[in-house]
């Protein structure tokens, strides 16, 4: 008997489904990476006065709007989850691909605000502080762009009704995405 799928995607271990338990120690993996580098900024920033100094700089409406965005996409996410639940894949597909549109904004809104912070001379090189900035920031938003590109193609697969669980596999790693910026938007915009 045979059920058409891998067998990776029906046994479980750990008792969880193999895909979950995947995203899961992806997601592990990502809180060492980013854990680390939010420590050390936290413990340099606190050992530095000038970082408030330079902090001032970035665009907290900015900051602000992009955090908006992010958690807006996560609410599409919940909604994919529950159509794809329900066993609606055309509406889970909809909801997958106003995720992707809503890291796509975010990813451009960066792109306009790292112009203009790069054109008032707020650069990789010009302290400590915007190369934890920008080391940040830019991971956090490689991040968003391969959620988007993984995005779309499980809403393709979704549209068609095929491999309906991956919407909650694609929706816990965007949430973590969005968690991530939960704590980069403050230390980063806000604590000045």
């Amino acid at each position: 008997m045979s059920s058409g799928r891998p067998i990776a995607t029906t046994r479980s271990a750990a008792g969880m489904p193999t895909g979950r338990l995947a995203v899961w120690w992806v997601i592990a993996s990502e809180i060492v990476i980013f854990g680390g580098l939010l420590a050390s900024y936290v413990m340099y920033r606190l050992a530095h006065d000038a970082f408030a100094e330079q902090a001032a700089h970035t665009n907290t409406w900015i900051g602000a709007f992009n955090t908006f965005v992010l958690l807006t996409s996560s609410l599409m996410a919940v909604q994919a989850h529950k159509a794809a639940d329900e066993g609606d894949g055309p509406r889970a597909a909809r909801f997958l691909q106003l995720t992707a549109a809503g890291g796509l904004l975010f990813a451009v809104v960066k792109a306009f605000e790292w112009t203009d912070e790069i054109r008032h001379g707020f650069t990789i090189t010009s302290s400590t502080f915007w190369s934890f900035y920008y080391t940040a920031a830019g991971l956090h938003a490689a991040h968003v762009l391969a959620g988007v590109v993984i995005l779309l193609i499980v809403a393709a697969s979704a549209k068609r009704s095929v491999e309906l669980h991956r919407v909650e596999l694609i929706g816990i790693y965007w949430h973590f995405v969005d968690v991530v910026w939960i704590f980069l938007f403050p230390l980063l915009y806000i604590a000045k």
